[in-house]
């Protein structure tokens, strides 16, 4: 079942069940699925990940703003919505599983110093494309060239 089928099925289980929030959740998903097969990127299972992980990513983010300005309300509205969304997507790597990754990019590209950074980042991004937050890959990718 690809993912359009499944968010699809999803819409309709929450609606069954009268899962206001799941039901947003899966609808802001859809919303984004319907764009992607209107667009000239076409829609793949490859690009709906990660425009869900972007989806992912604008929620965490409004969330801390909400936060920031003592709102956690709304904060809890967009936290609880990107958690949904996050079961569409791969199991994201562990900090180690990177770390173990990059040593291997790292013997592989060559790099000894944080002149290589833009080698180690254009391979760990391909290698950990959809599996790892790119924050923290670059995070450690510096700590480690560094």
């Amino acid at each position: 079942m690809g993912i359009e089928e499944k968010i699809n099925a999803d819409v309709k289980a929450s609606m069954l069940a009268r899962d206001a929030k799941r039901l947003e959740a899966v609808r802001a998903m859809k919303a984004v699925i319907l764009y992607l097969k209107t667009s000239t990127e076409g829609l793949t299972e490859d690009s709906a990940m990660k425009a869900i992980q972007k989806e992912v990513k604008k929620r965490k983010e409004t969330a801390d703003i909400y936060n920031q300005q003592g709102r956690a309300d709304l904060a809890e509205v967009e936290t609880a919505q990107a958690l949904i969304m996050e079961e569409y997507l791969p199991k994201q790597m562990t900090e180690d599983e990177i770390k173990a990754g990059l040593k291997e990019i790292m013997a592989q590209t060559g790099a000894s110093g944080i002149a290589d950074l833009g080698k180690v980042m254009g391979a760990a991004n391909k290698a950990f494309s959809g599996k790892a937050d790119n924050k923290i890959v670059s995070a450690l990718v510096k700590e480690m060239l560094g």
